[in-house]
């Protein structure tokens, strides 16, 4: 089943690259044949429509997707742990109709995460929010939530992983983040992280002050769809 299928790639001069870029890539990889149109008009898009990137990119997801999907997906018992550690809601919608995710960066702790467990965890994550993409959404939104966050729930190395597995691997599925609560500390690991952030999607981070937190939220997502711990009424 399909989801996400967007209307962004409507007229026939996009088609025709994709076309182009099939033909480039399933000559190298057979693989390319399972995947359908708006996913390689993805991997298009997120390289400005030049083909021989566009397929370099498509090239190394299928590599990648052989050796961390060898099952086609990951289920929730291989990531049984992380679940548990509830770092993750997803639920709602944005205005746009892009589904929601609410990710509490303090629940998150390095010392006692496995790297490959950890991305593991992050595809598995980014499979299930494609899967409440409704017909003609191919984006989701985020809220990063970093209230409490501190030097313990620091991990620079698990931040850039996260963002390599989704610019690589999940591109233009990002609709836009907020970051809220954003304590001082944090921009310094900002800071480390930024540099690891492709162009396009430093333009999806919003870093949100606490005197603008409810005007924000409320402006992006329907009091119906926005849960209650920031003033809606969806229960999580």
């Amino acid at each position: 089943h399909q989801h996400g299928h967007g209307d962004s790639g409507g007229d026939a001069a996009e088609w025709k690259k994709v076309a182009e870029l099939r033909a480039v890539a399933e000559a190298q990889d057979p693989a390319a044949k399972e995947e359908d149109d708006f996913v390689l008009g993805r991997f298009l898009r997120a390289r400005d429509y030049n083909i021989g990137k566009a397929s370099m990119m498509l090239l190394q997801y299928l590599a990648w997707k052989r050796v961390a999907k060898p099952h086609g997906s990951i289920s929730g018992e291989e990531v049984r742990d992380e679940i548990a550690k509830k770092r993750v809601d997803m639920q709602g919608f944005d205005r746009l109709g892009r589904p929601m995710a609410y990710i509490y960066g303090a629940r998150h702790f390095p010392s006692r995460r496995d790297l490959d467990g950890f991305k593991r965890y992050v595809a598995y994550v980014l499979d299930k929010i494609c899967t409440r993409l409704p017909v003609g959404q191919e984006k989701f939104s985020a809220v990063i939530d970093l209230r409490g966050w501190g030097y313990a729930n620091c991990d620079i190395r698990g931040y850039v992983a996260a963002l390599d597995i989704m610019q690589s691997y999940y591109p233009e599925r990002l609709g836009r983040v907020f970051l809220i609560h954003v304590p001082y500390m944090f921009m310094a690991a900002w800071k480390m992280v930024y540099p690891f952030i492709d162009d396009k999607t430093k333009k999806k981070f919003v870093f949100v002050a606490d005197k603008d937190l409810d005007a924000t939220l409320r402006d992006a997502i329907d009091e119906s769809q926005l849960p209650e711990a920031y003033g809606g009424k969806l229960k999580l």
